[in-house]
């Protein structure tokens, strides 16, 4: 399979413009015939997301999803899933494709066993290492079929009749449907929600993926069938998330704002584990014993996900898809700049995240090249900035 044009949005300060990238990959059947699975249980597993039905699109279209491993990615950045186009309203009334990029996935969390992992606490490394990249595997699945491709805009046609049953009251505002921004038929999500687009649409997958990974029939699709496997699936997928949002700190600049669009993402999710209450999810500011440096615990309550952090992300992530769909920008930018705008206390917090902060991992890629017998070869390079510079010299020229 191949894809190519100007595509994601991250990178423009304004949420619109697209970046170009392309890639080449080849389909893992067996992993692909696996998500067939989650594309066949997807009208049900979207049927048990926070929000009315009124809110998810009148007709269900029966998506694509694709397991790829990558041969080359040309871009700033390698994904490890994918969901196209990035056009609601084509997801909405024409259908979207999903791709989970598996060899992606494998070399970012496939190394560093022996590797003592920032701000997990000792008694949970052993089972963070050996199932993160499992979790995380159920985590991009869930974002991209059932995240990405959940949710209904309600737009209004050149004769201002709304896509939605005449009485629907919203259930965050109260008010009727139509009295709400809306979308008009030439307004897209992207430029109806400038600036913040890209990030809350991420927050909006994430935490569907949050979500549904505490759903047995959801993780049962990827091979997690016995109750303890579940269960640990579903802790270490929240735990990573926990992390993930603590460590975001380092793309977020006091006085700039954030760097990036899913940090900014985790970062929001972790401030709604905590808002929860009840231990859901703790930081404990502590000296670390191995080298006597400032350090954060990040304690998880693995008897409340299924309760507290599940009533509590239900509700985050309804507010998040009520406004996306009503078009209500000034609603949603209030809410999600209180989550996601770090206070002093997490100002304070960033400095013991930077000084943790490990060398950013590099995806170095191979290339392929045919030699003079005609025969199809795999070059690799070191794994270095000098193996990274010659494989995009190599790629390019």
């Amino acid at each position: 399979e191949n894809y190519i044009g100007f595509i994601e949005t991250y990178r423009d300060p304004y949420g619109s413009r697209g970046e170009w990238e392309g890639f080449v990959a080849v389909v893992n059947k067996k992993i692909s015939a696996q998500f067939g699975e989650l594309v066949t249980k997807s009208k049900e597993l979207i049927s048990l997301l926070p929000w009315p039905k009124e809110f998810e699109k009148d007709k269900f279209l029966k998506p694509d999803f694709t397991s790829l491993d990558v041969i080359s990615f040309a871009g700033s950045g390698v994904p490890a899933g994918i969901n196209i186009p990035n056009y609601d309203e084509i997801r909405q009334s024409e259908g979207f494709k999903n791709v989970s990029l598996g060899n992606v996935l494998a070399a970012a969390y496939g190394g560093g066993a022996s590797e003592r992992l920032s701000f997990i606490k000792d008694e949970d490394q052993e089972l963070y290492k050996a199932l993160v990249s499992k979790s995380f595997e159920v985590q991009v699945g869930l974002h991209e079929l059932l995240g990405h491709g959940s949710g209904k805009l309600f737009i209004r046609d050149e004769n201002g009749s709304l896509n939605v049953s005449g009485g629907l009251v919203c259930p965050v505002t109260k008010k009727r449907i139509e009295e709400l921004p809306n979308y008009s038929s030439n307004e897209a999500y992207d430029t109806k929600f400038p600036v913040i687009s890209s990030s809350y649409e991420e927050c909006r997958a994430e935490c569907v993926g949050m979500y549904l990974s505490t759903v047995a029939e959801a993780l049962a699709v990827f091979g997690h069938k016995e109750a303890e496997d579940q269960n640990n699936i579903t802790y270490i997928n929240w735990l990573h998330m926990a992390r993930a949002g603590l460590m975001a700190l380092q793309y977020y600049t006091p006085g700039k704002g954030w760097g990036q669009a899913h940090m900014q993402a985790r970062y929001g999710i972790l401030q709604v584990f905590l808002r929860a209450g009840e231990g859901l999810v703790t930081l404990r500011k502590c000296t670390d014993d191995k080298d006597g440096k400032p350090n954060i615990e990040i304690s998880l309550d693995k008897t409340k996900i299924h309760t507290v952090g599940k009533d509590a992300v239900g509700d985050f992530l309804m507010r998040l898809q009520v406004y996306k769909s009503t078009g209500n920008f000034e609603a949603a930018k209030a809410m999600y700049d209180e989550f996601t705008e770090p206070n002093e206390e997490f100002k304070a917090l960033r400095g013991t995240v930077l000084d943790r902060r490990s060398p950013r991992k590099l995806m170095v890629q191979a290339n392929t090249y045919i030699d003079q017998s005609g025969q199809v070869n795999l070059k690799t390079y070191p794994a270095t900035p000098e193996g990274m510079i010659q494989s995009f010299q190599e790629r390019y020229n």
